[in-house]
């Protein structure tokens, strides 16, 4: 067992891009912070948010002038926020959606260092930032996660149960079984994906490269098999671990899930209406969520 553990571990070390590719400035008269060395855009804001960890992590929100919903988009293992910013004005722009973004413990311009579990309290508080400080509430927010990236979107997904949707980009189904074809969950794995995606109520889109190298097409498969409210997959035919943003039918796919989106949120809405007493007032849900440690 001790092998095994030193085994993932040593898959699963973190990587974040030395030196980072951006550092963080501080506007003397405003108080504002923004990136250095990178393009401004007027509708992005920055923030460095303390989490339950004790670091500070940066993350970032991109507004949408008529963004509907907010992209909640935890990375792969190897970028940082300075190398996603392309990526994330092109989503803005197709989807027509807000993009919140934010880089783990020991990442870029965060704090600390990264591990399994900072990337939790990374998120949760990424998420109270939306919720706090945007007013955006869980119904309107779909939660994005990028090979490591689906560890903390899934432990974030399996609390919420009034989220819009979620998205596993060549995600795994832990970290063991990137490496051994195991069956069941030991104590020691990491992101075990497996178990939690079977507590994630809202539509699940998994997209996957059938020639994915570092995590296998199985991972994926499973994962929508797993799933309960299926949307419909995008298998990449050819596609690689790293790549899939430049095929075709990656925007494609997305945009027609936003859409669908969209089209359950007015259902629900109209019934909504049609089984509300006119005679009470319409409640509040965007108030801090509060988590455990587990």
């Amino acid at each position: 067992m001790g092998n095994i553990t030193s085994n993932v571990a040593a898959k699963f070390a973190f990587f974040p891009p030395e030196p980072p590719t951006y550092s963080i400035r501080t506007d003397e008269e405003t108080g504002k912070l923004s990136f250095t060395g990178l393009t401004p855009d007027k509708n992005a804001h920055v923030h460095w948010l303390d989490t339950k960890g004790g670091n500070k992590v940066v993350a970032t929100f991109w507004k949408h002038p008529n963004g509907r919903f907010t992209l909640l988009y935890s990375h792969g293992n190897a970028a940082d926020l300075g190398q996603m910013q392309e990526l994330f004005i092109e989503l803005r722009a197709h989807l027509r959606v807000n993009i919140m973004s934010y880089d783990y413990s020991g990442y870029g311009g965060s704090t600390g260092k990264p591990s399994e579990f900072n990337t939790y309290y990374d998120i949760e508080a990424v998420y109270n930032c939306l919720n706090n400080d945007y007013g955006i509430m869980q119904e309107d927010v779909i939660l994005y996660g990028q090979s490591v990236g689906s560890g903390p979107t899934l432990h974030l997904a399996s609390r919420l149960p009034r989220l819009r949707g979620v998205v596993l980009h060549s995600a795994i189904l832990s970290g063991i079984r990137v490496i051994y074809n195991v069956k069941l969950t030991f104590w020691f794995d990491i992101f075990k994906n497996i178990d939690k995606i079977r507590h994630v109520s809202c539509p699940v889109l998994v997209i996957h490269g059938t020639n994915d190298e570092t995590v296998d097409f199985y991972h994926g498969k499973r994962l929508w098999e797993l799933a309960k409210d299926k949307y419909d997959p995008l298998w990449v035919q050819g596609g690689g671990h790293c790549n899939l943003e430049t095929y075709p039918e990656y925007i494609k796919h997305l945009r027609k899930f936003v859409n669908a989106m969209e089209k359950i949120s007015i259902s629900r809405r109209s019934k909504h209406r049609q089984n509300s007493d006119p005679g009470l007032t319409e409640s509040k849900h965007n108030k801090c969520l509060m988590f455990g440690r587990s």
